[in-house]
């Protein structure tokens, strides 16, 4: 498990779909003056290089953030995360790829808090020396999973758990499913965003039927929220695709997410594969 390093993927179409998604949350949070608690189970580095290193040697971002950099014609979704990538690059150059606690301390006001948690030591290092002096911003080497029950529920009753775990083995499925339960069993009313990869794989497969049972208890349902790119090689591998599946989804991602995948999907997309998918359940 600790050999994954978000580094290597960091921008690419999934990124995309999951820092928009977060963007457009925490965008709704912001309406109220009430502050709110974001708890980020994987947190990663917090940013990342795009021209070298990890980043430079799959270069991912070239058909994610890359594709979405220079155009002048982005919804205003795209355009809003667009524009927060700009502004984490001073130069104008799409040089650094924020990651979800950058995303979300850009958009973080003195009453909000930030709970991050990082169990790769390098990552955990880049992340508290970039993030850990931040008021209302705790940085934490333990497991996401297991420190998620002492984070529910924030003091002020608003809040967001971003999970995204590398799905590298087979067991973060289950973990997944089991912390969307733990989270609904202590804040029913707390907005739970789940990272999916697609791929050809049977717990992949499942998951989003399985979360859909879980999120019963939710009090404004739930979204899933799928953007499929390309398709599997020759063999089935690779991930062709990625969802997020949002639990007590406000009304407003709600509203504007399926109008902003339908222009998303071919933007991203390469190939007849390319197409968009949300459905909406409670």
């Amino acid at each position: 498990m600790l050999a994954y390093r978000h580094a290597f993927h960091a921008g690419n179409h999934a990124d995309v779909l999951k820092h928009l998604v977060l963007v457009q949350v925490l965008r709704h949070f912001n309406l109220k003056e009430k502050g709110w608690r974001l708890v980020d189970t994987h947190a990663g580095a917090g940013g990342y290089s795009l021209e070298g290193g990890p980043a430079h040697k799959r270069d991912e971002f070239v058909q994610g953030i890359g594709r979405l950099w220079g155009r002048d014609d982005l919804p205003p979704a795209v355009a809003d995360y667009v524009g927060l990538v700009r502004a984490f690059n001073a130069d104008g150059r799409l040089a650094q790829y924020p990651g979800s606690p950058a995303f979300a301390h850009m958009l973080k006001r003195p009453q909000d808090e930030l709970k991050l948690f990082e169990l790769h030591p390098t990552d955990h290092k880049i992340l508290a020396s970039y993030l850990g002096g931040e008021p209302g911003v705790q940085v934490r080497m333990v497991d996401g999973f297991t420190a998620l029950k002492g984070q529910l529920p924030p003091p002020t009753r608003r809040g967001l758990v971003l999970i995204d775990p590398p799905y590298e083995i087979k067991t973060d499925y289950a973990r997944v499913l089991a912390a969307v339960r733990e989270a609904l069993e202590r804040f029913a009313d707390g907005t739970v965003i789940v990272w999916l990869p697609q791929l050809q794989l049977l717990e992949a497969a499942q998951l989003p039927q399985r979360l859909k049972s879980a999120a019963s208890p939710a009090k404004k349902g739930w979204m899933h929220a799928r953007l499929t790119v390309g398709a599997p090689d020759a063999k089935g591998f690779g991930m062709f695709g990625s969802s997020v599946f949002v639990i007590n989804p406000p009304h407003t991602l709600t509203s504007a997410l399926p109008d902003t995948l339908a222009w998303l999907a071919p933007a991203l997309g390469t190939g007849p594969n390319a197409r968009p998918l949300v459905e909406i359940g409670h």
